[in-house]
């Protein structure tokens, strides 16, 4: 019985942590395992992320895909990436702007 108590409470917590990923611009199936699995120390984890929709973007010098800024190699063509001179504006930033 206590078993099925847990596994609710495992549940919720991963439920609220992936939701809190998602929110954030991360996967919801990774932070609901996270969540999980590691009920209230996944929750912060997640909750303390960093938002993925307020980096800055860049391109890829070999195919053209806007990748986030600290990403170190493409992962459509493998090209092992520099830190740019120029980056582009994040997702968040670019949905701000007047039309």
């Amino acid at each position: 019985m206590e078993a099925m108590g847990y596994l609710v409470i495992a549940f919720f917590f991963g439920l609220a942590g992936g939701i809190v990923g998602r929110i954030k611009g991360s996967s919801f199936f990774i932070w609901f395992l996270i969540s999980g699995l590691i009920p209230v120390f996944g929750l912060l984890a997640a909750v303390f992320y960093r938002w993925d929709k307020e980096e800055l973007r860049r391109q890829c010098p070999g195919c053209g895909q806007v990748l986030k800024l600290h990403d170190a190699v493409c992962m459509r063509c493998g090209e092992e990436l520099e830190f740019p001179d120029v980056a582009i504006a994040s997702e968040a930033a670019m949905r701000q702007r007047p039309a």
